[in-house]
């Protein structure tokens, strides 16, 4: 297929190319940043450095690549940042999103779309209510989530009201190489890996440790990706994710168990959210029956992909 990819450098953004390139898509991708994820991929992607925020630069960008499949992956993705900063996480998320439609629209595309939310527009749902299907109502309890709740709904809105072909995706936490060390695992795989090379005290700092999550490896969501565009249902929501909830406080259990440094675990107020889930984790069912997915990465062995490739990065830092 002939592909555009937006926030193609993203953590994502990079391991969905590598899915594509491995399917031989042509594909097109748009960032803002350097490719610095794509860098291991020996491959003719093109990249383009545009705004998608301006309506005039999206419209080109489609009438120039005509692509027959487009995956929306560009925002602002992190929690914290829409608690400091609740309008910019709105408009970086929403704007591009709605000229792509608009664009889809004035020239008459027939591409699909996937359009990409998150498992944080359900907000708390009561354990009673657990897994997370499609219709658990959406309840989100940070900016981060109304603006993915607003994305979600623009993709339902332009598919109800001009029949454009957009997927939606309601994704759950994934993990993986090149993750920013702004998320749990990496920023727990990153202090191991610093302290290993005696580059930090043996002491790493904590958040919220109880907090159950659903988490799936990086490649195996891209291939959800790349399935739901071929096979998902134009109009329909799909859960991606593992399908089970695994707690903070076994995840960096786990990394530790890779460890052979003694550390020490010290709880760091800073690392806390105004308002936090308890558990989450989500029904994958209609995925799977759709597609055919199946995660093909167990938590544990994510989490060793993790910290392995932050062991090179702290290696190959510390020999710059």
């Amino acid at each position: 297929m002939r592909v555009l990819v937006t926030g193609i450098t993203g953590f994502a953004g990079g391991h969905l190319a590598e899915r594509l390139t491995k399917q031989g898509d042509e594909i097109f991708g748009v960032a803002r940043s350097s490719g610095a994820n794509l860098k291991h991929l020996n491959t003719s992607i093109e990249l383009i450095a545009a705004d998608l925020q301006q309506f005039e630069v999206v419209e080109a960008i489609l009438a120039r690549v005509q692509p027959e499949a487009i995956y929306h992956l560009a925002g602002q993705a992190f929690v914290p940042k829409a608690w400091s900063d609740p309008w910019a996480t709105l408009e970086n998320n929403l704007r591009p999103q709605l000229n792509i439609l608009q664009a889809m629209v004035k020239q008459g595309s027939s591409a699909r779309l996937l359009a990409i939310a998150s498992d944080q527009i359900y907000g708390a749902v009561p354990p009673d209510k657990l897994p997370i299907n499609e219709e658990t109502p959406l309840r989100p309890n940070n900016p981060y989530g109304v603006s993915k709740v607003a994305q979600d709904m623009l993709g339902l809105q332009y598919y109800l009201s001009h029949r454009l072909n957009v997927i939606r995706a309601r994704t759950f936490n994934h993990i993986g190489p090149r993750q920013s060390p702004f998320f749990v695992s990496a920023n727990f795989a990153k202090q191991i890996a610093q302290i290993e090379a005696k580059q930090a005290d043996p002491v790493i700092y904590v958040g919220n440790l109880e907090a159950q999550r659903d988490f799936t490896n990086a490649a195996d969501v891209a291939q959800a990706y790349s399935l739901l565009v071929r096979q998902g249902e134009a109009g329909e929501a799909y859960n991606v994710g593992s399908g089970q909830a695994y707690s903070i406080h076994y995840l960096l259990e786990v990394l530790l168990k890779y460890s052979h440094c003694e550390i020490e675990i010290k709880q760091d107020p800073n690392r806390m959210r105004p308002s936090d889930v308890a558990i989450t984790y989500a029904d994958n069912g209609k995925l799977k029956a759709q597609t055919g997915w199946t995660p093909q990465y167990t938590f544990e062995e994510s989490l060793l992909q993790v910290l392995n490739y932050w062991r090179e990065v702290v290696t190959k830092n510390s020999k710059d």
